[in-house]
């Protein structure tokens, strides 16, 4: 399969890797082009606050693919230079170095940024944000000697493993969160306990319903935060967890349809004809909940890009996927599938105090989400669950005698 231009892709993270090799497979033999804004070789992002973070994996690690993969499957890499702007009109996309790109379909795969705080101070030495392996290289240069006080700001999935990896190092470490648990809009209360109990046990200061209103220093580095509730929690690093926003910018100027992300299709079809998008930046329409969904997790990217590239080459794709997260924090090992909402109800299947269970969210009496902690081998069971979008009993899910294979039957 060839094409008149080459197949170009925007954005240098696991999704964009992951779509240029799935063209090759599928037998693509035309033009690539990926663009990566950064100097790195594409890498995907979990190892940031897991692996690497922790000192069980080497940074490269990350790495999606191998250096030499690249030119062996003729993909033309692009590193540390960015597109500045798309024309879907002469399918033209402009590098920042004033270069035009033309391109037969063009893949936008720019994923999410660090969203800031926007306090005063924020801007001082030692306050830290973890989205790029830069970012990573420096939180692991702060934390790895140990005695370091460090103030996250943000009990979100970043904020509670970076928490986890300082601990490790032997750091002192506070947590000020303005929700009433961590995790609240991800998992609601039930479960955001679960995760303020595990990090309390192993010595974490957890501050929650509490709002971070200031950061202060001297000579140009943090020494403190502000809250409405403490004069001055001390602070040598200040990590911000406080939410990624979807980098749009690029599809907003050329006209793209956007809302919360790059609107697709369920083919992950933007607006724009032969421009396509996945990953964090994808609003995509999802047939299984009838709405449109932007998931900024693993999975997305890791399922999204070859998605996205086997509807380039105009296959017939709908992009369905339960949506799926994975954490590790200590002792705990944790996978959640679904989408889970504020007012669902929570079942358990074993005490959440014994530290292996499952819980389930439920609507109308329907399974919508199902977090296994320390139990393995039910990711499954769970997602079927949800997608047969069918009553189940609440006395069953939390029954640990009765199989879930038994309920998706």
């Amino acid at each position: 399969m060839t094409a008149s231009g080459p197949f170009v892709i925007v954005g240098g993270g696991l999704a964009g890797a992951k779509a240029a090799e799935t063209l090759r497979t599928e037998g693509f033999d035309g033009p690539v082009v990926l663009v990566a804004g950064e100097e790195e070789l594409p890498y995907e992002r979990p190892p940031l606050s897991k692996g690497y973070l922790l000192g069980t994996a080497e940074r490269d690690s990350a790495r999606v693919h191998a250096a030499d993969w690249y030119a062996d499957s003729g993909v033309e890499l692009r590193t540390g230079v960015r597109a500045t702007h798309l024309d879907p009109a002469t399918h033209r996309l402009t590098l920042e170095d004033g270069e035009e790109l033309p391109y037969a379909k063009l893949l936008l795969a720019t994923g999410s940024s660090a969203r800031r705080l926007p306090v005063p101070g924020g801007d001082l030495d030692g306050v830290r944000y973890l989205r790029t392996v830069a970012d990573s290289d420096r939180l692991l240069a702060d934390l790895s000697g140990g005695g370091r006080r460090l103030v996250i700001v943000g009990a979100g999935w970043i904020g509670l493993e970076v928490a986890a990896a300082a601990r490790h190092y032997g750091n002192h470490v506070t947590i000020v969160e303005p929700q009433p648990t961590p995790l609240h809009g991800a998992l609601g209360p039930e479960m955001g306990a679960v995760f303020a109990g595990l990090h309390r046990s192993h010595g974490v200061d957890l501050f929650t319903d509490t709002v971070v209103r200031e950061l202060r220093g001297a000579d140009g580095r943090v020494q403190s935060v502000a809250t409405d509730q403490h004069a001055g929690l001390p602070a040598d690093v200040v990590v911000v967890g406080v939410g990624a926003t979807p980098n749009v910018d690029l599809a907003a100027s050329a006209g793209l349809e956007v809302d919360n992300g790059v609107v697709t299709d369920h083919a992950l079809r933007t607006s724009a004809p032969d421009v396509f998008a996945a990953g964090d930046v994808a609003s995509s329409f999802h047939p299984l909940y009838g709405r449109y969904v932007r998931v900024e997790h693993w999975a997305n990217a890791l399922n999204g890009g070859p998605a996205a590239a086997r509807s380039m080459l105009g296959q017939e794709v709908t992009y369905d996927r339960v949506p799926f997260f994975l954490t590790d924090q200590y002792d705990l090992g944790m996978e959640y599938s679904g989408l889970g909402g504020p007012r669902d109800t929570v079942v358990t299947r074993g005490n959440p105090e014994d530290g292996e269970f499952i819980a389930f969210w439920l609507s109308d009496g329907r399974v919508t989400a199902g977090m296994n902690v320390n139990v393995w081998d039910v990711t499954e069971p769970i997602q079927q669950l949800i997608r047969m979008r069918r009553h189940v009993p609440p006395a069953s899910l939390a029954d640990p005698d009765t199989p879930l294979d038994r309920l998706t039957a």
